[in-house]
């Protein structure tokens, strides 16, 4: 068996998951730099406090999709579903940690999203229906993001899917926890913000 497919596959994801669409975008919409805004992040949650709901959805949309195009060209490219999980993999490594921004990138929801969508229909089954609840009743997009993180690979292993796709979805939800620690914290201590509060200028992450 050669590794040489799935060296090339994690390469080209991660790659194609360093492109930091929120700091392109609000940058090109003349908003500066969102690294200093809110918390710093790069990510759709971050662009939406420059008050522009259509970066921050644009943003979204394309932190989603990087992920998901990683995961088709490598899956057709090598003819193999295991080599598009790992690109995908990749990708949402380069959100989180690009090389073009010292490794410091947004958080991976979207991007894990995008991986779900492309390449485990079973872990978006159960992932989207949970964040979405979850959201809708707390409305605190860390806790929404945690907890479907938390269940996707459960569920997708209970839905039958493959003990590799498990793996990796299990990685990366563990990295989901990790890019959150911050917002776990503040969850602890039940002081994590609501959707559209806004944090103490004081708060970093």
């Amino acid at each position: 068996m050669t590794y040489l497919p799935y060296i090339v596959a994690a390469v080209g994801g991660y790659l194609l998951g360093s492109i930091p669409f929120g700091l392109i975008l609000t940058r090109a919409a003349g908003l500066g730099d969102i690294r200093q805004i809110g918390s710093g992040n790069i990510g759709a949650t971050n662009v939406l406090r420059t008050g522009r709901k259509d970066l921050a959805f644009a943003t979204l949309i394309l932190d989603s999709f990087k992920a998901g195009l990683a995961v088709l060209f490598f899956t057709f490219a090598f003819a193999s579903r295991n080599v598009g999980l790992i690109a995908g993999a990749a990708a949402f490594l380069g959100h989180c940690y690009p090389v073009w921004l010292g490794f410091k990138g947004g958080k991976g929801v979207a991007t894990y999203a995008g991986l779900l969508t492309f390449a485990s229909l079973k872990g978006l089954m159960v992932g989207g229906p949970v964040w979405l609840g979850m959201f809708l009743l707390f409305r605190i997009s860390s806790l929404a993001a945690l907890t479907a993180a938390a269940i996707v690979p459960i569920g997708a292993y209970l839905l039958g899917e493959t003990h590799f796709a498990v793996g990796v979805l299990a990685a990366l939800s563990l990295l989901v926890f990790w890019t959150h620690r911050a917002n776990l914290q503040r969850l602890l201590k039940g002081t994590e913000p609501k959707f559209g509060e806004k944090k103490k200028p004081a708060e970093t992450e």
